[in-house]
């Protein structure tokens, strides 16, 4: 089933989401469910709180960069209570988006590797070392579970620049082609 995304300005976006155990409600169905809605929405990521669920949970398929990113190649994962134990190497800039955030794409500076522990859909732990394009939408969407969002790492003139967008997107006022819910209703 394909979720509503919870919009810019929705207070649930903005809380730092609590850890889950194996035993959670319809965990499998509500995973399936975010791969169903990412892929309608053209999303390479996407993590619980934008999909009204304030939980350490979000999903990753890196595969659209797989031609000209090597570390992209079948990268498609389930992230449960993931923690950042590292960043590091080179600060590197790159135009992101998010489909909580629509029609504004903006440059982000994040580090090229980090060095993460997770759970998977299993509940199998992992320690791994991710670096380019696949650190990058995992720091991402972890930041979603720490209640951040990318447009708080835009330089702050752009912030600027965007506020009408954003304000607009709070209001309900968006083109987004996926369904959404909106801190408040259109005027």
């Amino acid at each position: 089933m394909i979720l509503p995304i919870v919009a810019y300005g929705h207070k649930n976006l903005r809380l730092k989401s609590s850890e889950i155990s194996a035993d959670y409600p319809q965990l499998t169905e509500l995973i399936e469910n975010m791969w169903e809605t990412m892929y309608a929405s053209s999303g390479v990521g996407l993590a619980a709180p934008q999909v009204n669920k304030s939980i350490r949970l979000f999903v990753v398929d890196a595969t659209y960069y797989q031609d000209e990113k090597p570390e992209a190649v079948d990268f498609k994962k389930v992230f449960i209570n993931a923690e950042i134990l590292e960043y590091f190497g080179e600060d590197v800039p790159f135009t992101e988006g998010c489909l909580s955030v629509p029609d504004i794409h903006e440059e982000v500076i994040r580090k090229e590797k980090i060095k993460i522990r997770y759970l998977d859909e299993n509940f199998e732990l992992h320690e791994e070392i991710l670096e380019g394009v696949v650190a990058r939408i995992v720091q991402h969407e972890y930041d979603h579970t720490e209640g951040i969002l990318f447009t708080d790492k835009i330089h702050p003139l752009r912030k600027i620049m965007n506020k009408k967008k954003l304000s607009d997107i709070q209001k309900g006022i968006t083109d987004a082609d996926y369904k959404m819910i909106f801190a408040s209703k259109k005027k």
